[in-house]
């Protein structure tokens, strides 16, 4: 039976990576990237979603049902711009905003 050697390989060009210094990379492939235009910010992050019981208001509820076909992401979009805006600096960092 022949062995995957691709793991072993893996491992050594990571442990390689690892203590290479920022200079010695060849960034000469990779055109640098000056105009952002265009660009969002956390299009690709997925945060951990964790299923709640959570009691609303009737009406609250209705409001959101009514204004927003995904109205549980919505609500979702509510309490994270609460939390925005309520904190200081210091004491909680967004990881959708980075």
């Amino acid at each position: 039976m022949r062995k995957d050697k691709t793991i072993p390989r893996l491992e050594e060009q990571l442990a390689a990576l690892e203590v290479m210094k920022d200079e010695d990379i060849d960034f000469s492939d990779i055109p640098e990237i000056r105009d952002f235009t265009g660009f969002e910010r956390g299009k690709f992050y997925r945060p951990i979603k964790r299923p709640v019981t959570l009691r609303l208001d009737a009406d609250v509820l209705e409001w959101f049902k009514h204004h927003h076909p995904k109205y549980q992401s919505a609500i979702n979009a509510a309490l994270r711009q609460y939390i925005h805006d309520q904190r200081s600096p210091a004491s909680y960092q967004d990881p959708a905003i980075g």
